[in-house]
């Protein structure tokens, strides 16, 4: 039996002897994702494979820091690919813990070493106020050796984690985002340059190790349309699509493809506004701690793949964009809204995670349904208004057909993207065994 103390949460006077983290808040989680955001938009080389892996691992170090404070709570350890059960330390039996400062000391941690070199000494010192600031918070009056023992429990998950994170095939990705040496396929239907970037971002990416197999050897999509330039041909037609929907779009549709833009280093990237999305989510349904871990480390683990499997399919079709082929083949003087992202179209990196948002929100916070009145005030600190949604399926399509409207994606491309990032989500939600919290 492991005992839990709660401080900076839910006061007691006494040590409760249980397991039970329905008493304590996961504000402070919160605001560890909300640092995250800032820090990945100043960060160098955290394009959006890079991101979503770093969301995931601070995600799942903040779960596995509480998980055995949570009631018929299992480890993650021996569920995801390539953990087992002795690469993760464990709490001492008869012996207290803080969970809450647990988890405080293991997402720190974890968030250094995942931006580590590249990590600026300002926002090392955000992240060390921080961690300081919930600790003197949460430690109150109740004795230092639990503290103490708590937060030597977290460090020691973050850097078990770190561990484990080495062998994924994104270690440090950050240093060299492009992968290069990489000798792209040459042909008519293949990707080529859209802007000053000549080279694509991070061709080998779909190598990397999901935290569950299936959700990349399970969830590639179908072939896209077969390539031509017959103004006949069904991919002719799609590109024209993309052409009429660029010269004929209303303000409305401009702003959408805006809004969800989230370009590197002017946001925290895709992953980043669903995951701000998440954070928004937590706060109106007042989480506690254990729901809090829990929706990260959902979030994290799904996001984390869905770019994985992906770039996956971008790189074994290597399509070419619709800017590129509309200016070959149909109009010369053609303009997207926003810009065209250095890699291939298919399918769309968008749509597939903003699907694994809808299929764990979905989860999370309805009965099934789908149903949340929601208002996205996510870009609000990038200078955006706020979007109103009646069900998170409005959510990811909206977020899907954005970039439609911005001129940067075939349909097809949103549309797969969206097959796999639910099939991706329902993985995660249905092959990991999660506990029932409130």
């Amino acid at each position: 039996m492991v005992i839990t103390i709660f401080s900076g949460c839910e006061k007691y006077d006494r040590v409760i002897d249980s397991t039970e983290t329905s008493a304590c808040s996961g504000d402070f989680l919160r605001k560890y994702f909300d640092l995250q955001c800032q820090i990945t938009k100043e960060t160098e080389g955290f394009f959006p494979p890079q991101a979503a892996r770093a969301f995931a691992y601070v995600a799942i170090a903040s779960y596995e820091a509480v998980v055995h404070g949570i009631p018929n709570a299992k480890s993650l350890a021996g569920q995801i690919d390539g953990l087992t059960a002795n690469d993760l330390p464990l709490p001492e039996n008869e012996k207290a813990y803080n969970w809450a400062i647990a988890a405080n000391a293991a997402s720190a941690e974890m968030m250094r070493k995942m931006f580590d070199l590249n990590l600026s000494e300002q926002n090392m010192v955000k992240i060390d106020q921080m961690e300081e600031a919930n600790y003197i918070q949460m430690y109150a009056d109740y004795p230092l050796p639990v503290a103490e023992r708590s937060v030597a429990f977290g460090k020691a998950i973050a850097e078990a984690l770190y561990q484990y994170s080495l062998t994924d095939g994104g270690h440090q990705s950050y240093m060299d985002a492009f992968q290069l040496p990489f000798e792209p396929l040459l042909g008519e239907h293949c990707w080529i340059p859209t802007g000053a970037t000549l080279n694509p971002i991070s061709p080998y990416w779909g190598r990397c190790r999901p935290f569950l197999a299936q959700n990349v050897a399970l969830t590639q999509p179908p072939p896209p349309l077969a390539f031509s330039t017959d103004p006949n041909s069904d991919f002719y037609a799609a590109a024209m699509e993309v052409l009429t929907q660029v010269n004929n779009n209303t303000a409305e549709q401009e702003e959408i493809a805006r809004f969800w833009a989230d370009d590197p280093f002017q946001t925290c990237t895709p992953a980043g506004h669903t995951f701000n999305l998440l954070s928004q989510l937590l706060e109106e349904d007042d989480a506690t701690l254990a729901k809090t871990a829990m929706g990260y480390a959902k979030l994290g683990i799904a996001e984390n793949d869905a770019f994985i499997s992906c770039w996956k399919s971008k790189y074994v079709f290597d399509l070419i964009r619709p800017i590129s082929y509309i200016r070959q083949n149909i109009d010369p003087n053609f303009n997207t809204v926003i810009g065209t992202p250095p890699f291939p179209a298919y399918s769309s990196g968008h749509s597939c995670e903003i699907d694994v948002g809808e299929v764990v929100f979905t989860e999370l916070f309805t009965n099934g349904d789908g149903k949340y009145e929601l208002s996205d005030r996510t870009g609000l600190q990038f200078g955006f208004g706020i979007r109103h949604f009646s069900n998170f399926a409005d959510m990811s399509a909206e977020c899907a057909n954005s970039r439609f409207y911005g001129g940067i994606h075939y349909q097809m491309d949103n549309l797969e993207g969206l097959v796999t990032g639910r099939k991706i989500g329902h993985n995660v939600i249905e092959q990991i065994e999660w506990p029932k919290v409130n």
